[in-house]
């Protein structure tokens, strides 16, 4: 019985060997092996042989981004208000062996550096601009932590701002402040309507007198340009009258033709007063009729002494 429980006693000794030989270390992870108390090396993701009993894992890390609430707290702006801001963190070990032992507790550590970081950009800061340059803040608090976490083997990637809540009196101020900016937005916005709807009518209505005025002056031209033409027309009809009776004087009995209408005429003359009129005038000498046609007569004659 002793000589089957010796080789169990070995067998079990072997398999804890064994055991405690062989670590297998996760993806993204990262063991800290240490020897007598020592560090000894780092153990990379897969099979890794340590020695039983003289070995220990000291620290295991997770290689993967880490997102870490930074919890609320109170800060004071510029010019000397109180913000309650909270946030989130995100960082990542890169070196195993200086987050073992860089700093006793980094990730306690890096809470508390983003939380006096924050508070050291916010005073620097009005509470109208803390509002505005979050970005501004969150790259400035990245840039404190991660100088500093360096010696922790911490990488910080980014800080992102949750919450900025100001005291509930500030936010009535500011409320009022954004409903006056914007009724002053919107008088604004209508003045201006109004001013361009006058703009335009005054355009128009110049447009309009000008189109008026250019076409009375079209309109007067054409009337003046008609009537010349009318005169022009009977000068040039008196004219060519004028031409053809003195053409005609000349022919054979054109001057007797002319003695005969200057009397035709004379006599309808006389007919037209006694038609319109109750009282018939008569001439004083009724030779005039004679006398009419012999000064015709003349003026005949002079015109045509005149002609070469």
């Amino acid at each position: 019985m002793e000589l089957l429980t010796f080789p169990l006693i070995l067998l079990a000794l072997a398999v804890i060997f064994v055991l405690q030989a062989v670590k297998v270390v996760p993806q993204q992870n990262a063991w800290v092996l240490e020897r007598f108390g020592k560090y000894n090396r780092t153990l990379l993701p897969g099979l890794n042989i340590v020695i039983p009993f003289m070995d220990r894992v000291a620290y295991k890390h997770s290689l993967k981004e880490i997102p870490m609430d930074v919890p609320s707290q109170v800060c004071i702006t510029k010019d000397n208000t109180q913000l309650q801001v909270d946030g989130v963190i995100y960082f990542q070990v890169t070196d195993p062996m200086k987050a073992s032992y860089g700093s006793s507790n980094f990730i306690f550590a890096i809470t508390q550096l983003a939380q006096t970081s924050l508070r050291s950009v916010i005073g620097k800061l009005e509470l109208d601009k803390t509002f505005e340059e979050r970005d501004v803040i969150n790259t400035q608090v990245v840039n404190a932590l991660d100088e500093a976490a360096t010696n922790w083997g911490v990488k910080v990637l980014r800080y992102e701002i949750k919450d900025l809540v100001p005291p509930a009196e500030i936010l009535r101020s500011m409320q009022a402040q954004i409903t006056a900016e914007r009724e002053k937005r919107a008088l604004i916005a209508a003045s201006e309507g109004r001013k361009q709807e006058q703009i335009n009518i005054a355009t128009g209505e110049r447009e309009a007198f000008i189109q008026r005025s250019e076409g009375e002056k079209q309109a007067a031209i054409n009337k003046a340009q008609g009537e010349a033409a009318a005169i022009l027309a009977v000068a040039e009809a008196n004219a060519s009258a004028l031409r053809q009776i003195g053409e005609a004087t000349q022919s054979n009995g054109g001057v007797t033709a002319m003695n005969l209408k200057v009397a035709e005429q004379y006599v309808k003359a006389f007919e037209n007063m006694a038609s319109k009129n109750n009282t018939l005038i008569v001439p004083a000498n009724m030779g005039d009729i004679s006398t009419l046609i012999s000064s015709a007569m003349k003026i005949v004659d002079v015109s045509k002494s005149n002609k070469p």
